[in-house]
């Protein structure tokens, strides 16, 4: 085995662009506060409509349900199916080369994603073309950890161990890639060098820094 760094990347919000940009598209439309949803799913974090759905734990007609009252209980009408429609973010090429390269070197490369079970594929894509293209990117990692399939979701510390034992890796051995901060702090307790990500040039920069690669090698 390399004893090259594994890396291990967050999905939406990584290598797609961020759900929370549709998500505050939504909230103008409607006239609703700017980051309504985020306040929404920091209410109760671990038993709020949300968790209870990256875990698997109820179906997406009971999420629509509880999210609506979640919502209510703020003082504004929001349904959980209309947030979940913002949920496919569009894949970034760069992000998708850099994946490849860093295989071509001999990096173990992982992926720790919450999602929750709706759609199509692990991404929860609307339709069977965006599936496909997801299941690409997927097929390039040596192991891929879902919360909906293993009934644990980040920032639970017991999701970043499975990761790192499903690539035969310690923590200390992993950099790490997210674009929550809340999720980050968790596998940097660990041991993992954590990166967060607000950017794709960022990211890809900071990636060199933590692998040692010459600027604009990713």
């Amino acid at each position: 085995m390399s004893d090259l760094p594994a890396v291990v990347f967050d999905f939406g919000g990584v290598i797609t662009s961020s759900p929370f940009e549709a998500f505050n598209r939504l909230e103008a439309e409607r006239g609703l506060p700017r980051d309504l949803v985020r306040r929404i799913n920091a209410t109760d974090p671990d038993g709020n409509a949300w968790a209870l759905f990256e875990r698997a734990e109820i179906d997406a007609e009971r999420f629509d349900a509880l999210f609506a009252e979640e919502a209510r209980n703020l003082g504004h009408e929001l349904r959980g199916a209309d947030v979940l429609a913002l949920l496919a973010g569009d894949i970034r090429p760069r992000m998708v080369a850099a994946i490849d390269l860093l295989k071509q070197r001999g990096h173990r490369l992982g992926c720790l994603t919450n999602n929750v079970p709706t759609g199509l594929g692990a991404q929860m894509s609307p339709t069977a073309e965006r599936a496909a293209a997801v299941a690409g990117v997927m097929a390039r990692f040596d192991h891929v950890v879902e919360s909906s399939k293993v009934g644990v979701r980040k920032p639970d510390p017991r999701i970043y161990a499975m990761v790192c034992t499903g690539l035969g890796v310690e923590p200390e051995q992993c950099v790490y890639l997210d674009d929550l901060g809340i999720n980050c702090k968790p596998a940097a307790a660990l041991g993992m060098r954590a990166i967060k990500v607000t950017a794709e040039d960022q990211a890809l920069t900071d990636l060199e820094q933590a692998l040692d690669l010459a600027p604009g090698t990713l």
